[in-house]
């Protein structure tokens, strides 16, 4: 399995199929914790600058 948007791919298709989805959840939960600390960090920026 493939998730382009986040550069991740498991080759555990049938476990995925079952429905073991921890490190799928993991790895978008990640991306987007960075997303919006970059997008704070953004946020912040633009305010004290």
């Amino acid at each position: 399995m493939t998730d382009h948007r986040i550069n991740l791919t498991l080759y555990k298709l049938n476990e995925i199929m079952e429905g073991v989805l921890q490190e799928v959840i993991d790895a978008l939960s990640n991306e987007f914790q960075a997303e919006q600390l970059l997008n704070l960090d953004d946020h912040l920026n633009a305010q004290f600058h």
